[in-house]
């Protein structure tokens, strides 16, 4: 017994120092701000994978015609990805010269390869010409002055790649507002941990690099036999090429919104084809990290179940969970300011037993690595 509250102990202090040291990263990454005499000059490509995005793609495509970029450094190329609908169709109905589609089919066939958004990005890569390379979803849309902000970070930072902010909208469900507080959570980890050293995290849907550093690493040549963490992956290639060298752009005006899943299943297929990539690559600090996440709610898990038979053991359970829920709100409320969403966090203990209960299950499916996602069954 003596060692079993040892042990608890140890990963509840441990969390604290986490959720500690979380906040503090969060707070030191400073606010940027684009000063109103700013003159872009770089030359920029978005690159979007597209797949079966017929109901998204237009709004995408229209949020970047209204950015306050100039258009003649700006091009968009969408990479359709084998899609049944016209998501081709709509893209090429815009008829602007700096927007176009390309076939994932005219290089790679379908059954070819597992890492289709991979492949999806190293065409578009390929078929552009832009010194900035930006990527997001068919689901997103940009605020206006998004390009903007990572263009005057690039020139004024001079980092090889920008993780940006990305925001779930929501419908007021409650399958979608638990999205949306998970998801922010992450984001707030994402900075915080990008400002402390604290492993590499990132999101497709607000990334840009350089293409010479995409081209100095090989792109995802050593990582493209896995189908998830185009991001990620490429990120930790990046960090160990050019220490150091990895920003993050912490601006309103350059955040990027997407909807959440819609239903549990897709939601929770999603949160496995995440856990997928974690291990799969030799960052030790992001590994420490998630193990240490995962043990701590897996044994808070173990503990509220064995309650119900050991009252000790519940007893022991709902303090470590009350520890958690002040903790991590008082992570949250920072970030929830920054994305306007301080409302949420109302809902934010009352979420917990079903938050314990997707790290734990997600995290060791995502382990056996086995997901459906866009219409394809992953192994």
């Amino acid at each position: 017994m003596l060692i079993l509250q040892i042990i608890c102990l140890s990963f509840t202090i441990s969390y604290v120092i986490l959720m500690i040291l979380y906040r503090r990263g969060w707070r030191l990454q400073p606010q940027f701000k684009v000063e109103d005499s700013y003159s872009p000059f770089i030359r920029i490509s978005v690159i979007i994978p597209a797949r079966d995005e017929a109901r998204n793609i237009g709004n995408c495509i229209e949020s970047l015609l209204a950015q306050d970029y100039p258009r003649e450094l700006l091009e968009v190329i969408v990479v359709d990805d084998h899609s049944s609908d016209n998501t081709a169709a709509i893209v090429e109905s815009f008829g602007q010269p700096n927007i176009r589609c390309i076939a994932l089919a005219d290089y790679v066939a379908a059954g070819q390869t597992v890492a289709y958004k991979k492949a999806a990005l190293s065409a578009g890569i390929a078929n552009s010409n832009g010194e900035l390379i930006i990527t997001t979803d068919a689901d997103c849309v940009a605020s206006p002055s998004w390009l903007r902000h990572l263009a005057a970070f690039y020139e004024m930072k001079k980092p090889v790649m920008i993780a940006g902010p990305v925001d779930f909208t929501t419908n007021g469900s409650f399958v979608q507002l638990f999205q949306s507080l998970d998801f922010m959570s992450m984001q707030g980890i994402t900075a915080a941990a990008n400002r402390l050293g604290l492993g590499s995290m990132s999101n497709g849907a607000n990334l840009a690099f350089s293409r010479d550093a995409f081209n100095q690493v090989e792109g995802y040549k050593g990582v493209d036999h896995l189908a998830s963490g185009d991001d990620y992956l490429l990120m930790v290639k990046m960090q160990a090429a050019f220490p150091g060298k990895i920003g993050y752009l912490k601006a309103e005006e350059a955040i990027v919104r997407t909807p959440p899943q819609p239903d549990w299943t897709s939601f929770f297929q999603q949160r496995i084809r995440w856990a997928s990539k974690s291990g799969k690559y030799d960052d030790s600090k992001i590994t420490g990290i998630l193990s240490l996440v995962y043990l701590f709610n897996f044994s808070l898990a173990a503990l509220l179940i064995a309650g119900l038979f050991y009252p000790w053991f519940l007893i022991v359970g709902a303090a470590m969970l009350i520890v958690k829920i002040i903790v991590e709100l008082w992570f949250l409320y920072p970030v929830a300011k920054f994305y306007n969403k301080t409302q949420e966090l109302l809902l934010f203990p009352f979420l917990q037993p079903l938050h314990i209960a997707y790290i734990v299950s997600a995290g060791l499916l995502g382990f056996i690595g086995v997901y459906k996602w866009k219409g394809r069954t992953v192994k």
